[in-house]
């Protein structure tokens, strides 16, 4: 099945009507090829469209991808990598972190031509130097990085307004790349590659565990007795987030933040009889709670002993 499309080169006839000129007419429009349309690609592809671009091939490995693909880049030729970036002015490469190092590597070595073509990946733990083969055979390297979470669902591509992009890029190379992030709606934040890795840390660290510690409150609740915690939970995690967010360790409530330590030794020992698991995860964030609140002065010294002696193994 091909559907892929020659992008114009000329410049597009706005007609003499005067009015706004539509995404579809405005000048310097590329061609998008994704490499490995899945969540991620298909969302950042539909966003380039609405931007003006056309996504002309996209190249995906499982079914579900493909029907994504199918559905959202109805005007892409569905084909593989090497023709994707072939058909392409500006590639992206939207494959799980472990797969990118070979894949920049595998596609120079095919003999693709990638010189003069920007090569972006939606990587958060690398920067550009994953690209280098790809640089020096004279592509662009980008790396754009959304910092959201994708479910696969019709409306991810409207989770990208407004969002955070953790960018790296040569400096000749960031006012395009701060352009491709503007047009799908979202707002650069520049990071050095050295410190790609621990930006990616934190992001995963703060969204990803957050969802292990809700469903692992939802459980203990339901083993509580409770018959909705996520309806119990909702508006309390909700004030949480908000206060941490603005206030940050002055946001903080709770038994450890009051030094109740025979609180804490109480929840302790629940936990060890339910979750042995919950338990061991509960103690090293209580140990890394007293730790935060003793430093900003919240927490009383003497107070912080009984909670840490609790807290010991």
């Amino acid at each position: 099945m091909d559907r892929q499309r020659t992008p114009s080169s000329g410049t597009p006839e706005n007609g003499s009507s005067g009015g706004a000129a539509r995404p579809e007419d405005r000048p310097a429009r590329l061609a998008v090829g994704v490499v490995g349309a899945g969540r991620v690609g298909t969302a950042l592809g539909v966003a380039l469209t609405r931007a003006g671009h056309r996504v002309t091939a996209a190249s995906a490995v499982s079914e579900r991808s493909l029907r994504r693909a199918e559905e959202r880049l109805p005007g892409a030729a569905l084909t593989t990598p090497q023709e994707v970036v072939a058909a392409a002015d500006l590639v992206l490469l939207t494959v799980p972190d472990d797969v990118l190092p070979d894949l920049a590597a595998g596609l120079v070595s095919t003999g693709v031509p990638v010189e003069g073509k920007l090569v972006a990946h939606t990587s958060g733990r690398f920067g550009t130097a994953v690209l280098e083969p790809v640089t020096r055979a004279g592509g662009l390297p980008l790396a754009l990085h959304p910092v959201m979470t994708f479910t696969g669902r019709p409306d991810d591509v409207n989770r990208l307004t407004g969002i955070s992009f953790g960018v790296t890029a040569p400096d000749p190379l960031r006012p395009v790349a701060e352009a491709l992030v503007l047009e799908m709606g979202g707002e650069p934040s520049w990071i050095a590659e050295d410190r790609r890795p621990l930006y990616h840390a934190a992001l995963a660290g703060g969204a990803n565990h957050l969802v292990t510690l809700v469903v692992e409150a939802m459980e203990t609740l339901g083993r509580a007795g409770v018959a909705e915690p996520g309806r119990m939970l909702g508006p309390l995690l909700g004030a949480a987030l908000d206060n941490a967010l603005r206030l940050g360790i002055d946001g903080l409530t709770g038994p450890v933040a009051r030094g109740d330590a025979g609180t804490v030794a109480d929840h302790v020992e629940a936990l060890g009889r339910e979750s042995p698991e919950g338990r061991r995860a509960y103690v090293a964030l209580a140990r890394l709670t007293a730790d935060r609140v003793l430093a900003a002065g919240l927490l009383k010294p003497e107070d912080a002993e009984r909670l840490l002696e609790v807290l010991a193994d």
